[in-house]
């Protein structure tokens, strides 16, 4: 291994430690920027790589643009606060019954918005419902968690990782749907009940039976109307093969722009509310991948699953490692690193649907997994509320490994 190999490997490492355990309280981003940053000045990674690197993520951002700007429009218009009445009202004095609740609408806007949504949109709407409720707000949280990775590939658009595996090349609808539909209602199953097992304790209680319902405002109306249209828009964008970044975002700024016109508000409060953070943050991840692909890593992957001659086999070795190698660089560059090695190693499509898998549900075992629960993270935060790397360790060591093995096997069985 030469001196600049093992300086990349010692620099993303550190980058990425520094996105875990963000010390001195530092955000994410400013450890993967600072990692990203210094392979360029060291010239480990030329500025010309740095930036088409950053330049792969183009479609992702304008994704979470629009997603960020969608869920705080609602937020700063009542839509939370409605939800999470409904939701108490719904629920009837059972905790069970309004954690069962959540789950159920975690999967529906995962499905139709993508997990990233699930993170932005439900999570801020789920803390209100604790709070509201007077309930335990961490087994709720972590159903919001959870849910937006386990049913993050029923649809093409659930994810904006599928869209980085595939090279932005997406399978037809019905194709996708008959590989993953099945090994999907495994996944969002089995990830409920060992969620459900690890914290019945919390969830045995009673809680507030019922609460004051206030009608959703018109701006609330509004921006719930454009979550919606946005969902219809995203499902038709899919089923065209077309990008999902650039319409994510228009509709977005269209929700907000409209939305605050109505209300006779500057638009620029909401602005300055979003969590931009979230952006540079995937940025440097880009560039950390690529500056790894430098050291040959690619290749010698690609050699490896090469070398698996029976599909089943490579399938489940091959999504089980990327399973568990998503929480080191997170699932958006490790899906980037699946889908240069597909691209070099030509597998048959079953092992690359192990490899979805994977990188999709994997993320569920660690905080830093996926882009989703860092997202997650940051809108509990803003509640005054946290969960530490090992307290969400502790979950998932048990809820991801049990959920991978019913969504592989199931999607093995089916051939």
């Amino acid at each position: 291994m030469t001196t600049g190999t093992t300086a990349i490997w010692a620099i993303s490492g550190l980058a990425t430690a520094g996105v875990i355990g963000r010390p001195m309280r530092w955000p994410e981003w400013i450890w993967a920027v600072s990692g990203a940053a210094l392979l360029v000045l060291l010239g480990l990674v030329s500025l010309g790589s740095a930036g088409h690197a950053v330049l792969k993520g183009s479609d992702v951002y304008l994704f979470l643009t629009g997603m960020m700007l969608l869920s705080e429009t609602a937020r700063a218009n009542g839509v939370f606060d409605w939800v999470a009445a409904t939701a108490v009202n719904g629920a009837r004095g059972s905790t069970t019954r309004l954690f069962l609740l959540v789950y159920g609408v975690g999967v529906v806007v995962t499905t139709f918005l993508s997990n990233d949504a699930t993170a932005v949109v439900l999570t801020p709407a789920v803390f209100a419902v604790a709070r509201k409720a007077e309930a335990e707000p961490l087994p709720l949280l972590l159903a919001c968690a959870l849910i937006a990775n386990a049913a993050s590939f029923v649809l093409p658009i659930s994810n904006p990782a599928n869209l980085v595996l595939y090279g932005g090349h997406m399978p037809p609808l019905g194709q996708w749907l008959a590989s993953f539909g099945l090994p999907a209602i495994a996944s969002i199953g089995t990830t409920l009940l060992f969620l459900w097992l690890m914290e019945r304790r919390r969830l045995g209680g009673d809680c507030t039976r019922s609460i004051e319902s206030q009608s959703l405002s018109r701006g609330g109306m509004l921006a719930l109307g454009g979550i919606v249209l946005t969902a219809v828009l995203l499902i038709v964008m899919s089923a065209l093969d077309l990008p999902l970044g650039l319409p994510t975002a228009l509709a977005g700024i269209a929700t907000a722009l409209g939305v605050s016109l109505f209300a006779r508000q500057s638009p620029l409060k909401l602005v300055r509310d979003v969590s931009w953070g979230v952006l540079p943050l995937v940025a440097g991840l880009f560039v950390l991948v690529q500056a790894l692909e430098q050291t040959g890593v690619i290749g010698q992957l690609a050699a490896l699953l090469k070398s698996m001659t029976d599909p089943r086999e490579a399938a489940g070795v091959s999504g089980t490692v990327l399973a568990f190698g998503s929480n080191l660089v997170n699932n958006l560059p490790a899906g980037l690193v699946a889908s240069e090695v597909v691209k070099q190693a030509h597998p048959p499509g079953l092992v690359v649907d192990g490899l979805l898998i994977g990188v999709d549900l994997g993320p569920n075992l660690s905080v830093t997994g996926s882009l989703a629960t860092i997202l997650w993270l940051q809108a509990i935060r803003r509640e005054g509320e946290d969960v530490g790397f090992w307290r969400f360790l502790l979950v998932g060591i048990v809820v991801m490994p049990t959920a991978l093995a019913a969504a592989l096997g199931v999607r093995l069985l089916l051939g």
